[in-house]
Order: structure tokens, then sequence, then C-alpha cells
């Protein structure tokens, strides 16, 4: 120690957690900035890839929910699998040891060599990170993770969403891809705050039973892609194995016809779907009757119960109607409602609607047939299906090059009243040698209020 010796230095500040994902910029105008491509990394699992938007994205977060036990850290694992042998990759697992993922990935096949990390430690995480290089990281999962700068136990709303806006923080800065994986709530919601799906920038949920051995993939959100995409796989003794062709799954079905079954050409995301949809109207012995769906919108069956009433005069007030969406499969968009309106009338009258007939459009209160988007790919896809009648709007109708469809005959209504007429008057005309059974009588069954409306009731 001497006299005038001290020197003035400035002391190097820590890091604030609050810091933003990209350092300030001057203001630009949007002309001037270059739209570059983002370049896509296939993960080699090619419904995996649908989902995603083509593939994943350098920087990118997804967020992959589901039940316990539905295949998340299976898929994430055979995606690993295909993508360590392209780039480097690592495997953080806060709820299972090291042991327990090499006798999950030995039971499924899995000969790849991928980097292991069980840790729950945000800091270690970090650490780690920064010493691999990864440039696909898994952390299984955020509820498991915890940081020392915060008191709260790990799964907290607090851990949650710090945790993972410094992992989104981490991945905008160093370019790599995290995949995280969420827990959901009993309602199937992603548990955790509601923040926690706008921090990332991908939010896929895992759909399915556990009892059955499909499983859908749905993207809810996607900076990068197109949401509501639906990929299918099947759960098999070596893992999860995408489905090319879920159509032809959804449709597997018996050859006979039955009342109340109709298909439906849905819309998932690019992806055209043919659903069966079946219906059972039966009297009701309680004051009130009951409306039950299973992978449909109940306020929508509803809906479509009155409009049936009214511009149909088909009523069913006095009638428990159950409507089921064959396979699991969940559809959300209005097109099903023509198909839902011909699958109830159908089981009402004991009619079977013609076995290769595929129905689609969307129904008004008013009982017009709104015209839904997408229909040239949907009746190619029911063509190519082996359907030779098609159901749907008038608007939706072939036009162009495309005015016919080989091998299949295309009808289009405007109103609910012609899609009864077709049904009881035009099918019988039109798919006579197809169906030589096919009649018109409708049986004794049909509804003690039939007279209302004796001009729309057969004879």
């Amino acid at each position: 120690m001497a006299w005038n010796t001290l020197t003035e230095s400035l002391r190097e500040a820590k890091p604030s957690r609050f810091q933003a994902l990209a350092a300030n910029g001057e203001v630009v105008r949007l002309s001037a900035v270059q739209a570059i491509d983002t370049p896509r990394l296939a993960t080699g699992m090619a419904e995996f890839d649908r989902v995603l938007g083509g593939g994943l994205v350098g920087g990118g977060v997804v967020l992959i929910g589901g039940d316990p036990g539905i295949g998340k850290s299976t898929l994430l694992l055979q995606a690993l699998a295909e993508l360590s042998a392209r780039c480097r990759t690592l495997y953080v697992s806060g709820e299972e040891s090291a042991a327990q993922i090499a006798l999950r990935a030995r039971r499924l096949g899995l000969n790849a060599d991928i980097p292991l990390l069980t840790e729950i430690r945000l800091e270690a995480i970090f650490a780690t990170l920064k010493a691999e290089r990864p440039e696909v990281a898994v952390i299984d999962s955020i509820q498991t993770v915890y940081t020392d700068q915060l008191q709260s136990a790990p799964g907290s709303v607090a851990q949650v969403r710090e945790c993972a806006q410094e992992l989104t923080r981490h991945a905008k800065q160093s370019g790599i891809t995290i995949l995280l994986v969420g827990h959901v709530t009993k309602e199937g919601t992603l548990a955790g705050p509601r923040v926690l799906e706008h921090i990332v920038d991908t939010v896929l949920y895992f759909e399915g039973d556990t009892s059955s051995s499909f499983r859908l993939v749905r993207a809810f959100k996607n900076r990068y892609g197109a949401v509501n995409e639906l990929g299918v796989f099947a759960m098999t003794d070596k893992g999860l194995k995408g489905v090319s062709n879920p159509s032809a799954l959804f449709l597997n079905r018996d050859e006979r016809e039955a009342p109340g079954s109709c298909v439906v050409v849905a819309q998932e995301g690019t992806r055209p779907l043919l659903v069966e949809i079946q219906a059972l109207v039966d009297a009701a012995h309680a004051p009130n009757p009951r409306r039950l769906t299973v992978g449909l919108d109940g306020n929508r069956l509803a809906m479509l119960l009155a409009v049936l009433h009214r511009h149909g005069g088909i009523p069913c007030y006095d009638q428990d109607v159950f409507v089921n969406a064959v396979g699991g499969v969940k559809i959300t968009e209005p097109a099903v409602d023509l198909a839902v309106a011909m699958a109830v009338v159908s089981s009402l009258r004991n009619k079977p609607i013609p076995h290769k007939l595929a129905v689609f459009g969307e129904i008004g209160l008013t009982g017009e047939i709104r015209p839904v988007q997408r229909g040239q790919e949907r009746l190619k896809e029911a063509a190519k299906l082996g359907f030779t009648q098609a159901l749907c709007p008038k608007a939706n109708l072939p036009k162009g090059k495309d005015a016919k469809i080989a091998g299949m005959e295309v009808v289009g209504v405007g109103s609910l009243a012609e899609a009864l007429e077709f049904f009881r008057g035009g099918c019988r005309r039109r798919f006579s040698a197809a169906l030589p059974g096919f009649v018109a009588e409708t049986t004794s069954r049909v509804s003690i209020h039939a007279s209302d409306q004796p001009e729309l009731i057969d004879k």
C-alpha cells in the first residue's frame, strides 16, 4: 500500500434477467428490411415435420403438451435420434434418470448416441448448453426446472414463467432450437401461466386416448407455419410411426350401410381428412332430451337441431340425439354441419346414406348452405379414396379446368331444404343403380310429431 496508487475502474454489472431478446436498434423502414427465408431442419419424422410447418427453425422454441403417458417423451426421443446423425443434440431430463431413458431407447430400438443430462437447475442447464453447444435441445419438462433467482418451488407460476423466458432468451441469442415438454391440467390445458404459450413460438398438443394405439399432434400456435395442422401417429412396440393416409384410418368401417352414418370431408390445416360421423336418434324417456357429442361441438349440435326443425320441418325436441366423430378425432370447423344434419335425419328416418357419398358444407341459421374453404381439395381427396358421389355447397362446385372430377358425381345444394329433398328423392333417382334396395318409405318410429309437417315427411 502506497500513497496515490489507487486507480478508478468500473465494476462489471451483472446482466439483468429482464434484458431484451435482442439489442436495441435504430428505427428502420419495413421496405428496407431484407426478408430472408428461415431454413428448416427436418426431424426425419414426416408427420412431426408437417405439424411444425416443414421442420425445426433455428432459435425457435416449441412447447408440446399432452396427458401423462400419451407419448411426448417418446416422440422427442425418436426425433433426437433422427437428428443426432446430422447435428449436435442434447436431451435434458428432470423427471427420469439416464438409466430409465436408456431403457426406453433400447425398447424403441434407437441406436443413436444422444448426449443426456439429468438436471433441473436452470443455471446448470445453461452451463451445459454453453459447453456442449447443441443445435437442438429438449427440456423434459419445463415444470421441473427452477432457477436460483427465485425462492418458489419448481412448477410454480413464477418458476415456470421465469425459466421459460430465460430459455427462450437463450434460444434467440444463441440460435439453438429448444423443445419444451409441458404438463397439462385435468381439463387438458397446459399447466402454468397462460403467458407460457405467448412466450414460445410453437404450441403443440398431443391428443388421443391412451387405450387406443393412435395419437394426434395438433398445432394451436405456430409463428413459422399453419395453425390447426394435424399429424397422425400410431403407437407401436417400436415407438410412434407416422400415418401417411389418416383418412383411410378414420374410414375403417363396415361395408354394410347403416342408418345414421355419414362421411364428412374435413380440413385439418392443409390436409383434407375424411371422417365418419355417426348419429343415433332415439325417443327420449325423460323430460329433457339428451344432446351428447364426442369430437364435435355440443352447442353447434343444438343449433343444427333447431335449424332442422325450423327450416326442414324435422322436430327432434322429443328425441335423444347422440353424435360421434369416429376415430377419436376432434372437428371444430363448421364444414361438418351438413354431414351432422344428414346423419341425424338418416338415423331418425332409419334410412341409410349411400356408402360412397361424401358430404361437407356449413349450415346457416336461415337454412342456407354456405361455402367452405378448399372445396376443390376436399372433392379430390374424396375421389382419391374411391368415393363416387359428393354433396356440397353450390359455391364449391368444381369450376374451370376442374369442372369434372374423374369418377365422381358432384351435387351442389344451396339450402337445407334442397339437401333434404336430395336425401328424400334425389338419392333414390341418382343412386338406384348402386343401391337397388334403397327405398323412400319411412318407418313408423320416425317421430310422433311427423304429422306436423306432412309435406316434408315421406309417406
